[in-house]
């Protein structure tokens, strides 16, 4: 595992009088789910959509997010029949922004994602507002179409975060894969190097030395749904 610096925690935040003592507020890491791919190689079925226990992936994906410790604002990238996706998906407190380039590849995803993110108001659609934009320390990255990656490989990464990582990714078997966090710091950076359909590569290739690798196969498969044979994956109970 790469060596990380450790980063310094802020101070709490000060109460105003008569507030009710409370544990220190942790960083908030935005989940960000990559959901705008059209499926070319499943015969055009948009990914979002596939069906996953009677309901459409996206959803799961949301819910890894929720519940492995991100903010419930959780931030949707669509692209291919977005308008369908948004008819059918329960995207309930969700920031869900449009690519109209999904189809130059997940680079394109990604940018629109950070810049929904980025650009989000402090306090976002959840019960209560939930910190974004401003508020938020990094941003955690999932991909629609790993349906066996879920809310504890989703809360060890947050962990390692917390602990002071600014550049965390989830590995299986020591290769690295998906959740990816990363710290603001990083969010401009990624956003220059994401094109064509390297996603995040180049940048976490230039950043290997500040990786922090968080061992998730014993609870999770990176799996991708890419072609008909890979539908298999989408059975809730496999």
């Amino acid at each position: 595992m790469a060596a990380t610096s450790p980063i310094t925690p802020a101070p709490p935040r000060a109460k105003a009088t008569g507030e009710a003592p409370s544990a220190v507020e942790r960083p908030a890491v935005v989940g960000l789910v990559l959901a705008a791919g059209g499926g070319r190689r499943l015969g055009g079925r948009p990914k979002a959509l596939l069906d996953h226990g009677g309901r459409p992936l996206v959803e799961r994906a949301v819910r890894a997010a929720r519940a492995g410790g991100c903010a419930p604002a959780v931030h949707v990238v669509l692209g291919a029949a977005a308008e369908r996706v948004r008819e059918r998906a329960d995207l309930a407190g969700c920031v869900v922004a449009d690519n109209p380039d999904w189809a130059t590849g997940m680079g394109s995803s990604l940018r629109a994602g950070l810049a929904s993110v980025r650009d989000a108001p402090r306090g976002g659609p959840g019960p209560g507002g939930s910190p974004s934009g401003p508020g938020a320390s990094a941003v955690l990255v999932l991909l629609v179409d790993q349906p066996g990656v879920g809310a504890e490989a989703v809360a060890r990464v947050v962990r390692a975060h917390r602990a002071g990582a600014g550049l965390v990714a989830a590995a299986y078997e020591g290769r690295r894969g998906h959740p990816v966090l990363f710290a603001r710091q990083h969010w401009a950076r990624v956003a220059a190097l994401a094109h064509g359909d390297r996603g995040a590569r180049d940048f976490l290739r230039a950043h290997a030395a500040e990786l922090t690798l968080v061992e998730c196969a014993d609870v999770a498969s990176c799996a991708d749904i890419d072609t008909p044979a890979d539908l298999r994956l989408l059975d809730p109970d496999r």
